[in-house]
């Protein structure tokens, strides 16, 4: 999945103009609850702007509140200039962009700005890659890192004819060994399927009934 599909489009999107006032934007921020906004010049992407860019701002200048809010204009304290995506990222790789700001901008090759993707997009997006919207039986074990061995699974589940909601597999400290968690749909045959993975050399490590 890539980031455009998950992207909030420029006419759903809070925005201001690069020569609007501190106070503005603030009054944008607050009265529609969002953590961010695009800062533009027209259509073009300027920056973002938020509560802390405005301030820290303010409290590193030399004028009392009014005056600030007042005559300092977004694009004096605007961020992240630099700092946009083009919308063909895959989803997973924007958690690390997001991981100390709330939302990125979406931009084309002439920074016209196309729609932004926040940080709960994209953990809305995880939870989905998990099964975590759906009930099921969460399978958590570990497997020797070698060839055919998903392939082995993928076996099993079949003999077994279960509906897999969710698979995912992460590296161990240990580059010999995989962990791999596995969400099914609760059947009637889930100790059979534990005690078949088992002895086909998947080593069980959590089994959870998730509602």
């Amino acid at each position: 999945m890539f980031v455009k599909s998950i992207m909030i489009p420029k006419h759903q999107s809070y925005v201001i103009q690069s020569d609007d006032t501190a106070e503005k934007a603030l009054s944008l921020l607050e009265d529609r609850q969002v953590d961010g906004i695009p800062v533009l010049n027209g259509d073009k992407y300027e920056g973002m702007i938020t509560r802390f860019t405005i301030y820290k701002s303010f409290f590193e200048s030399n004028h009392g509140k009014e005056e600030f809010l007042k005559n300092t204009k977004v694009k004096e304290i605007a961020t992240h200039q630099e700092k946009f995506l083009t919308g063909d990222e895959v989803f997973e790789a924007t958690l690390f962009d997001l991981k100390d700001f709330p939302l990125l901008s979406v931009v084309d090759e002439q920074r016209k700005f196309l729609g932004v993707v926040t940080r709960s997009d994209v953990m809305d997006q995880f939870q989905s890659a998990f099964g975590g919207n759906r009930p099921g039986v969460r399978i958590a074990f570990t497997s020797v890192e070698t060839e055919g061995r998903i392939a082995r699974l993928a076996e099993i589940i079949q003999q077994f004819h279960e509906s897999v909601i969710s698979l995912v597999t992460f590296d161990e400290t240990d580059k010999l060994v995989r962990r791999i968690v596995l969400k099914i749909e609760k059947k009637n045959n889930i100790e059979k399927f534990i005690s078949k993975l088992e002895k086909s050399g998947f080593r069980v490590l959590n089994i959870h009934e998730q509602q």
